[in-house]
C-alpha cells in the first residue's frame, strides 16, 4: 500500500485518486501537508514521522512525497517501487549534489561537495515504512536540536543529513525515473514523475501600479549596489522607493531616521532582493488574493522543534499583501532592538498573529552558483541574492531578464547559462 503526501495541491490529489481508481487498485491515502500542520514545524517533515509511523506503520509499504507542480504516473510509480524490498530501509529520489561547498549548506562536505546526495523535491521522493518507523523511534529519543532550518532537503535538522546519520543511516538511492523534465517533453516517456516548469499564472499579471517595491539600503551601499538595481530591474517597477539611513537626492533615498547597524536591517513594509525580476513576480502574484493576509517568499525556520516560528528570509525578498501590512501595523508587535534581524522579527510577528508563511522556491537567498545546476534547471526564478564574487548585472541578464517568449506565454526558456 502506498501513502502519498503533498506539500499542497487539490488538483494533483484528485488526479492521483482518479488514476488509481482507473487501474482498479486500492486507493492510496493522499494528504496535503499544510492540512496536517498541527504545529509550526510540520512543513519540515521530520516532526510528522511519529504520526506517519502510528497511522501507516503497520499497513503500508511506502510514503511518497511530492510538490504541488509534480505530475505522477501512478502505474509507473508502482512499478518502480516494486523493485525494492519493502522490508528494508530505503530513501529514494532524484539525486542532487552541491557543485561547490556553499553557505546555505553550512559548507558541509567542503573537501568534496559532490559526494553527498540529497533529493530534488520537485521529482518526488519516497521512504520505506521500516525507515519511517526507525526515524520515528529515533526522533522520540533524540529530537532535532538545530536552531535554524534553511534548506529542508539537505541539512541535519531536516531530511537527507538526518536520515544519513553520519553514515549510520541509508544514503539516498537515485531513481532515474523520478524526473523534473517538463510534463509535455518527449524526453520523459520513461518517467514516473515530471514537473510543470511554467511560471504559475492564475489570471492576468498583477498591474505594475499595484506593486510597491521598497528597497532596503544604507549609505555605504549607495555607490555600488543601487547602480546595479538601476541598471537591471528598477525599470520594471512603477512604484519604487529606496529606504536608507541617509537622504541622497541623486538616487533619491528616503531617510528613515534610523541608523544602520552591521547586524540588522531596516524594517520596511516590503522588500525585494538585490537581483530580482518584477515581471515574473507580477505573474506569480496573480495566484494570490490581496484581500487576504499574504506573506510570501523563501521560508526558513527558527527553533521549530522547541516552539519557534517560520519566517521569510529577507535576502530572497519578502512580499506582503496590503491586508497583511494592515494586520501587522494594527498589532502591538514591534522590533525589539535596533540590530534585531528584521526578517526574523517579522516572522515572529506574523506567527503571533496566526498569519501563515507562504513559501515559494522561486525566491533565492543565495547566488545561482550556490544551488545545484539540476535544481535550477526546472525553475523560472524570481530572485537571487548577494553580490559576492559575481557580476550581479550578468546574473540578472543570464537568469532573470524576461524575454519575448516568456512575456507572451510564461513558458520556461532555455538560456546559455554559464557558471557565474
Amino acid at each position: 500500500c502506498l501513502e502519498i503526501f503533498l506539500f499542497s495541491a487539490e488538483d494533483l490529489k484528485r488526479d492521483i485518486l482518479k488514476q488509481t481508481a482507473d487501474l482498479g487498485k486500492e486507493l492510496p491515502t493522499v494528504l496535503l501537508i499544510h492540512q496536517m500542520d498541527r504545529h509550526e514545524g510540520a512543513w519540515t517533515i521530520l516532526p510528522l514521522m511519529r504520526d506517519f509511523s502510528v497511522a501507516y506503520g503497520r499497513n503500508s509499504s511506502w510514503i511518497f512525497f511530492c510538490e504541488e507542480d509534480t505530475r505522477i504516473q501512478v502505474v509507473k510509480l508502482l512499478e518502480i517501487l516494486r523493485r525494492f524490498d519493502t522490508s528494508k530501509e530505503w530513501f529514494l529520489g532524484k539525486a542532487l549534489h552541491d557543485e561547490e561547498s556553499t553557505i546555505i549548506h553550512h559548507y558541509a562536505f567542503a573537501e568534496n561537495p559532490t559526494v553527498f546526495k540529497f533529493p530534488d523535491f520537485a521529482a518526488g521522493w519516497a521512504l520505506s515504512i521500516p525507515l519511517v518507523n526507525k526515524l520515528a523511534t529515533k526522533l522520540k529519543s533524540e529530537p532535532v536540536k538545530s536552531d535554524f532550518t534553511i534548506d529542508l532537503k539537505h541539512e541535519g535538522s531536516s531530511i537527507a543529513l538526518y536520515i544519513w546519520q553520519k553514515g549510520d543511516g541509508p544514503h539516498l538511492t537515485p531513481v532515474p525515473e523520478f524526473c523534473t523534465g517538463d510534463v509535455n517533453s518527449d524526453r520523459v516517456d520513461q518517467c514516473a514523475t515530471t514537473f510543470s516548469n511554467f511560471l504559475p499564472l492564475c489570471g492576468e499579471p498583477v498591474k505594475k501600479e499595484d506593486v510597491f517595491v521598497a528597497v532596503k539600503t544604507c549609505r555605504k551601499f549607495h555607490g555600488d549596489r543601487i547602480p546595479v538595481v538601476k541598471q537591471t530591474w528598477e525599470r520594471e517597477a512603477a512604484l519604487i522607493e529606496y529606504y536608507s539611513d541617509y537622504r541622497d537626492i541623486s538616487i533619491p533615498t528616503v531617510d528613515l531616521g534610523v541608523p544602520n547597524t552591521e547586524r540588522g536591517k531596516l524594517l520596511t513594509v516590503g522588500s525585494l532582493s538585490q537581483v530580482t525580476v518584477i515581471f515574473r513576480l507580477r505573474k506569480l502574484l496573480s495566484c494570490y488574493d490581496p484581500n487576504e493576509p499574504v506573506f510570501l517568499g523563501e521560508r526558513y525556520g527558527y527553533g521549530l522543534g522547541t516552539g519557534g516560528y517560520s519566517y521569510i528570509t529577507g535576502g530572497g525578498g519578502m512580499v506582503f499583501s496590503r491586508t497583511a501590512v494592515q494586520r501587522l501595523l494594527a498589532s502591538k508587535c514591534r522590533c525589539y532592538s535596533m540590530d534585531a534581524p528584521d526578517d526574523m522579527v517579522l516572522g515572529m510577528c506574523f506567527s503571533g498573529l496566526g498569519i501563515p508563511i507562504t513559501h515559494s522556491p522561486l525566491f533565492h537567498q543565495a547566488r545561482p552558483m550556490d544551488y545545484p545546476k539540476d535544481y535550477l534547471s526546472h525553475q523560472i526564478p524570481v530572485s537571487f541574492h548577494k553580490h559576492w564574487n559575481i557580476d550581479p548585472v550578468k546574473v540578472y541578464f543570464t537568469w532573470l531578464a524576461p524575454n519575448t517568449e516568456e512575456a507572451l506565454n510564461g513558458k520556461k526558456v532555455e538560456f546559455n547559462r554559464e557558471d557565474l
